[in-house]
């Protein structure tokens, strides 16, 4: 063999180090060198050896600037989620192909995606039928607030919003609501925190996320009073003004739907047992089409003028019949004590 004729398996090591890589291992060279002798081997060693990427879980946290992202973001990493703040929403396959190649080491990842993302939230929908297309099981939870509060925090730390530009921060509100419209309506999980303080906004979180194993369905009953607003996050709305109102029974009016009295008055009404049967059929309807289309929360409000009598009472008991079923059920006065 003279200075000019090389061996290809030399030439091929020569070109690797001439370009920075490492020389093959000797099972691949092995391989090449089987078949420049006729033998045919696979050349997919470390596909048949690899197991099956595990997708990992995904819950992208959005909503209005204000209304406890942040918090909501702290409470899954306090849960041992992997969170990724402000992610581009172009970026959220990558992440989710990356917690794939984990090894199980990255098994659940939440994204917070925003508005400060600013042109890049345009791409939230591309991704998210990306992931939809690749078979990524993904949740959406967003924080909703009402004006009024989110103006309140806002000053409170004497920070601009981050859509007002040279307005006020109720323009930069208004402008925020209707970017976030249509991912509202996607939303899996809406939670309203207007009223509610850091330790009870995560609370909640973990009421939804801290189980080991995910329920079929969790619904949330929640008893309110019409003259205090209709609950924002509410997904399904039963008016009880149809009753008698124990308020103006005057033994009856100190107590709340809690009490054995207001609750007895309330279902020997005409028409009170018949709503909790009907209404209580009406949503094993509903929760078996959540379930189909992959819904796993839904918030049930029941009201009355107060949210203190009959909106309590009726919740009780509806809560009582859904937890009967299977449904894990979380019960809110949301206005009881209020007045």
């Amino acid at each position: 063999m003279t200075e000019h004729e090389t061996h290809p398996t030399a030439e091929r090591d020569r070109a690797h180090e001439e370009a920075g890589q490492d020389r093959p291992q000797p099972a691949v060279a092995d391989q090449h060198a089987a078949q420049e002798n006729g033998v045919q081997v696979s050349t997919d060693v470390t596909a048949a050896a690899a197991p099956e990427a595990a997708i990992p879980e995904l819950v992208i946290i959005s909503g209005m600037s204000g209304a406890g992202r942040s918090t909501a973001a702290k409470c899954l990493e306090d849960l041992g989620w992997f969170v990724v703040d402000n992610l581009p929403p172009a970026l959220i396959p990558t992440m989710v192909e990356l917690g794939a190649r984990s090894q199980g080491n990255v098994a659940r990842i939440a994204v917070v995606v925003d508005v400060r993302g600013r042109r890049f939230f345009d791409n939230l929908r591309e991704s998210l039928a990306d992931l939809d297309t690749r078979g990524v099981t993904r949740r959406i939870v967003f924080l909703e607030s009402s004006d009024e509060a989110l103006v309140r925090r806002f000053e409170s730390v004497r920070r601009p919003h981050p859509l007002q530009g040279d307005g006020r921060i109720v323009d930069g509100i208004a402008a925020e609501r209707e970017l976030l419209r249509e991912l509202r309506g996607d939303a899996d999980l809406v939670i309203d925190t207007s009223s509610l303080n850091v330790h009870e906004l995560r609370a909640k979180m973990d009421a939804q996320f801290a189980g080991e194993e995910e329920p079929e369905l969790r619904a949330t009953v929640m008893s309110f009073g019409f003259k205090y607003g209709l609950p924002v996050d509410a997904d399904l709305v039963a008016d009880m003004r149809f009753l008698p109102n124990p308020h103006w029974v005057p033994e009856l009016r100190p107590y709340s739907g809690l009490n054995e009295e207001v609750a007895a008055y309330v279902f020997n009404q005409p028409g009170a047992k018949e709503f909790l049967d009907r209404y209580a059929e009406l949503l094993r309807l509903i929760a078996a089409g959540y379930r189909r289309e992959g819904k796993r929360y839904v918030t049930i409000a029941i009201g009355c003028t107060g949210g203190k009598h009959r909106s309590v009472a009726m919740s009780e008991k509806l809560a009582a019949r859904l937890a009967a079923e299977g449904v894990e059920t979380v019960i809110v006065h949301r206005d009881m004590g209020r007045e």
